[in-house]
């Protein structure tokens, strides 16, 4: 027993101990390495590296692209509208070409009356002042609002 206390004080074990703990230590660090270690290579980088440039590179033509083609649509909406609206134009034309048509529009718009008729005008006097005061300015004729102008200076005068 002595020689193995002996032994294990000796300084060659020591030595031998303390090579095997460093040596034990540094293949522990070694795999903790490896353990930690990121798996992004020089390849994968360099791969993530060309794709985010591609994506910048792209990213304005392809807004464009989007914004001319939501453009497009919109043009070719209203080019469809407007088409619409000369095929409403072209079939009034064609009602106006027609005589009897003209003649209605002429009796409803103007109140005319054909020889030997007679033409009467109701005129309701709460009516008529509910339409002017509903009228604006700019919905009136000319010389209507230049009357209502005269009108008003003269019951400011009295």
């Amino acid at each position: 027993m002595a020689v193995k206390d002996r032994d294990r004080f000796s300084t060659a074990t020591r030595l031998k101990l303390l090579g095997e703990q460093t040596a034990a230590r540094v293949y522990r660090s070694q795999t903790k390495r490896q353990a930690r270690r990121s798996r992004l290579t020089g390849r994968a980088a360099l791969l993530a590296l060309v794709l985010c440039t591609l994506v910048v590179a792209l990213a304005y033509p392809i807004r464009q692209y989007v914004s001319q083609r939501a453009e497009i649509s919109d043009l070719e909406r209203q080019k469809q509208q407007e088409q619409e609206k000369v095929e409403q134009l072209r079939d009034l034309k064609a009602r106006w070409q027609d005589d009897s048509y003209a003649e209605q529009q002429i009796r409803q718009r103007l109140h005319y009356v054909l020889p030997g008729e007679t033409g009467y005008v109701v005129i309701d006097p709460d009516a008529a002042k509910q339409s002017r005061a509903e009228l604006g300015a700019a919905d009136r004729p000319w010389y209507t609002n230049v009357w209502d102008g005269v009108d008003k200076s003269d019951a400011s005068d009295q």
